[in-house]
């Protein structure tokens, strides 16, 4: 897989995809669209196609394992108690789809119509898109590179029937690569309202977490806020509590506090959230009053307050 150059200007750059790091990166067509060459008319097909979208979320990490598509799941699950609020999650992990399992709908498959492709649905009001529904068997290996990832992206974003939906919920794979700058880039004609970023509390993951923000800022891409995931372990039968991952450098907080960006709160381990993704069942009504839970509808109304006072992207140019 290719990866993105260590001094990437970044898309918001007039350098973007024409300076001499650029040379060889599958996303310089994309990234140099906004710098002066012929835009990727994708890029209006999706701006056109989002229209019926209100809210975007990516949910990212520099880290792999940290519990980014768990959390996905869960937020769109939190999201969609409400009956009146229409939810998609969309997996981009290209190489490893793990949402299908998450979401309990292994062995679905993606039905197309005339008005592109049907997402597939866990309740009449969460819709779930996934290369996984495009395998014949969980186990086989995407072994693309990174033009065909990209392609694939632009489809699940221009040519899957989404509807009219109140939040669009992206789970990202580790990194900042190709699949992080593609669904930036193609949705850079729509108002994004930010990017959640997990971790754990260790410093081997805050350390590609800095990095993950860091590209965030490169791209201009808003930051709700930091999850720290895995916190610490409350035993449940003697209630005492242990750090599993020990924060030795202060953990997500310290690192809030020094980047000046919110901690939206910290999830602690549970076995019984294995146990449930596993089964692809809700957490949250598999243990309603788990300490994990809790944690996770206090992040979710957070993110709900963040994304409810902002006004559409339209309203923000007119107001300008």
């Amino acid at each position: 897989m290719e990866e993105v150059p260590q001094d990437c200007p970044g898309t918001g750059s007039a350098q973007a995809g024409r300076g001499a790091s650029c040379q060889g990166c599958p996303n310089q067509r994309l990234c140099a669209s906004g710098a002066g060459a012929a835009p990727d008319p994708a890029i209006e097909e999706i701006k056109e196609k989002m229209k019926t979208v209100k809210h975007k979320i990516l949910v990212l990490s520099g880290k792999g394992g940290v519990g980014k598509s768990t959390f996905s799941a869960h937020l769109a699950h939190g999201l969609a108690e409400d009956e009146n609020t229409q939810v998609a999650l969309l997996d981009i992990d290209i190489c490893g789809p793990s949402i299908p399992k998450i979401m309990g709908l292994e062995g679905e498959q993606v039905h197309q119509s005339g008005s592109g492709w049907s997402p597939v649905y866990v309740e009449d009001n969460l819709a779930v898109m996934s290369v996984g529904f495009l395998l014949s068997s969980p186990d086989d290996a995407v072994i693309w590179r990174g033009p065909k990832k990209n392609g694939l992206i632009k489809q699940f974003l221009r040519d899957v029937d989404w509807g009219e939906i109140d939040y669009l919920l992206v789970d990202t794979p580790p990194g900042t690569s190709d699949e992080h700058l593609s669904v930036v880039q193609y949705l850079s004609g729509t108002h994004i309202d930010g990017a959640v970023i997990i971790t754990t509390p260790q410093e081997v993951s805050l350390q590609d977490v800095r990095k993950e923000i860091n590209f965030c800022h490169k791209v201009k891409l808003p930051i709700v806020g930091v999850v720290e995931n895995m916190s610490s372990f409350i035993c449940p039968k003697c209630k005492k509590e242990s750090q599993i991952f020990p924060p030795t450098t202060g953990g997500a907080e310290a690192m809030c506090q020094d980047l000046k960006i919110p901690l939206l709160g910290k999830v602690p381990l549970d076995p019984q959230i294995g146990k449930s993704c596993d089964k692809g069942q809700s957490f949250f009504s598999e243990a309603p009053d788990s300490a994990a839970t809790l944690a996770y509808r206090s992040i979710i109304q957070k993110i709900q307050e963040f994304c409810s006072p902002h006004p559409s992207h339209e309203e923000k140019v007119i107001s300008s």
